[in-house]
C-alpha cells in the first residue's frame, strides 16, 4: 500500500527501508533534506514539506506514520496533519508519546475526521533486520486500514492491536517499565562477577546463559556482543538516559496502586548513574547502545 513517513531518524529510515522492500510505496518527509535524499536513493519518494507529502499520496484514504520524538514535535507534527488529511484518512504515531497525549491526539484527530493509531514500537535499530514488535491501539476500522504496513514492519505473531486508541502506547510503555528492570538485573549481576576473587570472561558467560539457563533472552545476546567488543566496558561512560517511559510507568503504578518496586528501583539507578560512573551502569550503557543504537558517552582511553 502507500503511506507517508514523516521523521527519517534511526526508526523511521530503516522502517522505511523495510517497508520498501516489503513493496510499499513511501513518501517521505523530514526537516534535513540530506535524510530524505538517503531514503529516496532506496526507492522512496521525498517531499520538502508535510503539505507536499500529504498532497503526494493517492486516496481514497491516506495514511501517514509519524515517527518523531515525543512531545511538542509529535503535537505539531498532528496538528499539521490534521488541516492536511480528510475523512477516512488515518495517521499513525509509531514514536514514544505517552499515552495519554495518544488519547488526546486521537479524539482531536477524530474532530477532523481523521482516524488514528497509536503504534508502540520495539525494536531498536535490529529492526530493520529481525522486524518490530509492535503495539497498536486504534479503532478496528483503521487497523484494518494499515494492517499491511504493521505486517511487513513486524516479525511473524509481531503485531497485536491492543484495544483502543492510547492502549498501544499504554503497552508499550509498561514494556519499556519492564525493561528498566531487566537490565538493572543484569548490570548488578555483572558488576557483582566483575568485582568477584575470580576472573569471568563475561562475554563468554553471557553466551553460556543463553544455553539452557532460565535467564537467557536477547538482552544476554547483546551482553555477549557489548564484552566481546570491549571486555571492561573501558569505552563507555555508566551515563544513562531514560526515555520517560519508566517514569511513566511508575506514576501509572502509583495511580492504579500496584507495587512495581523494580522498576521503580531501576528508574532511581538511572539517575544515580548520572553520577560517578559505576559497572552495572556502563553495562545497561552498552545494552541499550547494542539494542536501539542509544548513543554512549565515552572516556578517552589513556
Amino acid at each position: 500500500m502507500q503511506i507517508g513517513m514523516v521523521g527519517l531518524g534511526r526508526m523511521g529510515a530503516n522502517m522505511t527501508e523495510r517497508l520498501l522492500r516489503g513493496g510499499h510505496q513511501v513518501v517521505v518527509y523530514d526537516r534535513s533534506a540530506q535524510a530524505v535524499q538517503r531514503v529516496v536513493a532506496m526507492g522512496a519518494r521525498g517531499a520538502a514539506s508535510l503539505e507536499e507529502l500529504a498532497s503526494s499520496l493517492s486516496g481514497p484514504r491516506r495514511a501517514v506514520w509519524v515517527m518523531v520524538p515525543a512531545g511538542d514535535p509529535t503535537d505539531q507534527t498532528i496538528t499539521t496533519l490534521a488541516a492536511l488529511l480528510g475523512k477516512g484518512d488515518v495517521v499513525i504515531d509509531g514514536g514514544n508519546t505517552k499515552y495519554t497525549d495518544s488519547l488526546r491526539h486521537a479524539q482531536f484527530l477524530r474532530e477532523h475526521g481523521v482516524g488514528f493509531c497509536d503504534a508502540g514500537t520495539s525494536g531498536g535499530i535490529w529492526g530493520l533486520k529481525e522486524g518490530y514488535c509492535l503495539m497498536v491501539g486504534g479503532a478496528a476500522e483503521d487497523i484494518t486500514y494499515a494492517e499491511p504496513v504493521f505486517r511487513t514492519l513486524a516479525p511473524p505473531d509481531g503485531y497485536l492491536h491492543t484495544g483502543p486508541a492510547g492502549s498501544g502506547h499504554f503497552a508499550k510503555m509498561v514494556h519499556n517499565g519492564i525493561e528498566y528492570g531487566m537490565l538493572q538485573a543484569y548490570a548488578e549481576g555483572f558488576a557483582v562477577l566483575e568485582k568477584a576473587p575470580f576472573t569471568y570472561d563475561l562475554g563468554g558467560l553471557a553466551h553460556l546463559w543463553n544455553h539452557g539457563s532460565v535467564v537467557r533472552s536477547w538482552l544476554l545476546e547483546l551482553a555477549e556482543l557489548a564484552f566481546r567488543d570491549d571486555p571492561g566496558l573501558e569505552r563507555i561512560r555508566g551515563f544513562v538516559d531514560d526515555s520517560g517511559e519508566g517514569r511513566w510507568t511508575v506514576e501509572a503504578a502509583i495511580a492504579e496502586d500496584v507495587a512495581a518496586p523494580v522498576i521503580t528501583a531501576s528508574l532511581f539507578a538511572r539517575f544515580s548513574s548520572r553520577d560517578p560512573d559505576a559497572f552495572s551502569a556502563k553495562v545497561i550503557a552498552a545494552l541499550r547502545n547494542q539494542f536501539g543504537g542509544h548513543p554512549v558517552k565515552t572516556e578517552a582511553l589513556t
